[in-house]
């Protein structure tokens, strides 16, 4: 479905084990608590960010690695290239020292915290979800970073464990990726695309973002896409989706 070599190296998980999601929020959750919790902040600033840490946890989900490149936080753009974190080539500006999770991030640039409150007011309009910005009153990563959170709230019921169903990644896939026919010179298989359908840390068929059911099915369609030939011949290595 590409015709450059990007997805040659597709984001690594980071994960060596098999693939759990618990153990896997985790490991990434732990990560992120040490990146923002420096060293450089009080102790009293600290407890304060520890308390507020977990409440982002609990209301965004798990720290992540990458999202899926259908996931609308960085899906807000024209490249034909897959785009996995916040970033300006889906519409962000100022954005540093992120941290990203299920449904928004952290950021804590140093000073013109504006740029990022003004870029995401300014997000395309969609249906779908609401994406805000607001600074938080704690310190997170240095004392005169300016920590802002971005949240992305569902305006559909996900799954009761907190994932995406399939009736919303689909489509949300199929409108990043069947556009990019015209242009494709090769149709990525399964084993190369899944990083990117999937987000990261992810395992065979499942993530932090999607759970086995849903994994499943977004690979059964991917599979089906590729089979028609719309994206031209399978990138060698296609024996790794039979």
């Amino acid at each position: 479905m590409r015709n450059k070599s990007v997805l040659c190296s597709p984001p690594d998980s980071g994960l060596t084990m098999p693939f759990r999601a618990n153990d896997a929020a985790d490991l990434m959750s732990e990560r992120a608590r040490n990146y923002l919790l420096a060293r450089e902040l009080s102790e009293s600033q600290r407890e304060r960010a520890r308390k507020r840490f977990k409440e982002v946890i609990s209301e965004l989900g798990s720290a992540v690695e990458n999202y899926p490149l259908w996931h609308p936080l960085v899906s807000n753009g024209n490249s034909d290239d897959p785009v996995t974190l916040p970033s300006t080539g889906c519409g962000y500006r100022g954005l540093d020292h992120t941290v990203y999770f299920v449904n928004g991030f952290i950021t804590c640039p140093y000073g013109n915290t504006e740029a990022v409150l003004e870029s995401v007011r300014e997000l395309e309009y969609d249906p779908l979800v609401c994406i805000s910005a607001e600074r938080l009153d704690v310190q997170f990563y240095h004392p005169d970073a300016e920590p802002i959170l971005v949240k992305c709230r569902w305006n559909m019921p996900l799954l009761d464990d907190g994932t995406i169903p399939l009736s919303i990644a689909l489509p949300l896939l199929l409108e990043k990726e069947v556009p990019t026919w015209r242009s494709a010179q090769v149709a990525e298989p399964w084993e190369l695309m899944r990083p990117y359908i999937l987000g990261s840390p992810h395992g065979s068929r499942s993530s932090l973002f999607v759970n086995q059911v849903t994994g499943q099915g977004l690979k059964k369609v991917w599979n089906s896409l590729i089979d028609t030939g719309m994206f031209g011949p399978v990138r060698d290595g296609s024996e790794a989706y039979m």
